[in-house]
C-alpha cells in the first residue's frame, strides 16, 4: 500500500492545512480544485485514499462522491472517502455517506481527528509523533 492521498478542496486555505498536516506524517498530497479535476485525478493517478470537501464550484462532492464509485476505473469503488465539510445540519452525514463515502467529517478540520482518521485507512508512512 501507499501513500497518496487525494484532497478535493477548493478553499486554499484548507488544502494547506491538510497538506502540511498529512505531510509532517509522510503522506503525499495530491491536489484538486474542483468535483471534475478531483474525478479526472483520481482516475489516472494512483490513489490510496481521497479527501473530499461536499461545497464545490462545479459538481458538489455527492455526485462527486457517486461518480468515484462508479468510475469506470474499478478500483476507485474500494479506495475510502473521507467526506469533510462545514454542512453540520441533520442527516449530512447520511447524505454523504449514502453517496459512497466512508467517514464525515466536519469543519473546522481538527488535525488530530484528521490524523486519526486517515491513518485508520492508510497507515503512516513516518512513525507516529506522541
Amino acid at each position: 500500500m501507499g501513500n497518496n492521498i487525494l484532497y478535493i478542496e477548493d478553499n486554499p486555505d484548507n488544502m494547506m492545512l491538510v497538506k502540511r498536516a498529512l505531510e509532517s506524517r509522510g503522506y503525499h498530497l495530491l491536489e484538486a480544485v474542483n468535483g471534475q479535476e478531483g474525478v479526472v485525478k483520481a482516475e489516472k493517478e494512483m490513489v490510496d485514499l481521497i479527501l473530499l470537501d461536499i461545497n464545490l464550484p462545479d459538481i458538489d462532492g455527492y455526485e462527486v462522491a457517486h461518480r468515484l464509485r462508479h468510475s469506470s476505473k474499478r478500483g476507485l469503488a474500494y479506495i475510502p472517502i473521507i467526506a469533510i465539510t462545514a454542512n453540520a445540519l441533520k442527516g449530512d452525514a447520511e447524505k454523504a455517506l449514502s453517496a459512497g463515502c466512508d467517514v464525515y467529517m466536519s469543519k473546522p478540520i481538527n488535525i488530530r481527528e484528521l490524523w486519526a482518521r486517515v491513518e485508520a485507512f492508510v497507515p503512516s508512512p513516518n512513525p507516529r509523533i506522541p
